[in-house]
């Protein structure tokens, strides 16, 4: 078995993905949702199997992009 620094980059990037339930937990949306935003590539996530996953730092971005529907708030000095 290969020690941890020995992994290639293929094997470093599948430790990172997380199945969309781990991902409906650490974003506060439903797996289906998640899924949703996944096939309008709003969000990064792959099928491997029978399984849908994505990594946690796509989550973190699509959170950050401020994901709510409608107009924005206008700003103060508006």
């Amino acid at each position: 078995m290969p020690e941890q620094s020995q992994l290639t980059g293929g094997q470093e990037a599948a430790n990172k993905l997380i199945s969309l339930a781990d991902a409906a937990e650490l974003s506060g949306l439903s797996a289906g949702h998640l899924r949703l935003l996944v096939s309008q590539k709003k969000l990064w996530g792959t099928k491997i199997g029978r399984n849908w996953v994505t990594t946690e730092q796509a989550v973190r971005d699509y959170m950050a992009s401020d994901p709510r529907p409608g107009p924005k708030p206008k700003g103060k000095s508006d």
